[in-house]
């Protein structure tokens, strides 16, 4: 992982999976450089309409097996927000949580040390350990008073 909001470049992720014993086609590559380029979360129908600007003979179900195996790889992790379809984002960067938008469908990227700090002393005045968690929130634009 890099520093907080940074991600390793497409290039190096690519080698990374090559090592890992993935075959780079082009459109692999491609989806790829889309989810290095954008900061969003997108979804397989944002993610192929994005493919097919660059090559056209990319298909949908290419996009969903191409996000399947980066998902299994570890290269990406899958959020299904509430409502919505799966979204994709890269897995390379530090750990945050997420404010989505119920009218808009946005997703807001956050990260809170008092959340982070919270969570852990909840886990261990219960006698855990935190291994992993999502936080997601919903919420609307407050109108101005």
């Amino acid at each position: 992982m890099g520093d907080e909001g940074e991600t390793i470049s497409a290039g190096r992720q690519e080698r990374i999976l090559k090592k890992a014993g993935v075959r780079m086609t082009r459109p692999r590559k491609i989806i790829l450089t889309i989810l290095a380029d954008h900061g969003d979360h997108p979804d397989a129908l944002e993610i192929f309409r994005r493919a097919t600007r660059i090559d056209p003979s990319i298909s949908l179900s290419t996009v969903y097996r191409t996000m399947k195996l980066f998902e299994e790889m570890g290269a990406i992790q899958r959020h299904v927000f509430a409502g919505g379809p799966s979204r994709f984002e890269r897995a390379d960067v530090i750990h945050h949580d997420h404010l989505i938008d119920v009218d808009s469908g946005e997703v807001v990227e956050f990260r809170s040390d008092l959340i982070e700090r919270l969570q852990e002393e909840l886990a261990r005045e219960l006698g855990y350990e935190v291994v992993s968690h999502r936080l997601e929130l919903y919420g609307r634009k407050r109108k101005p008073d």
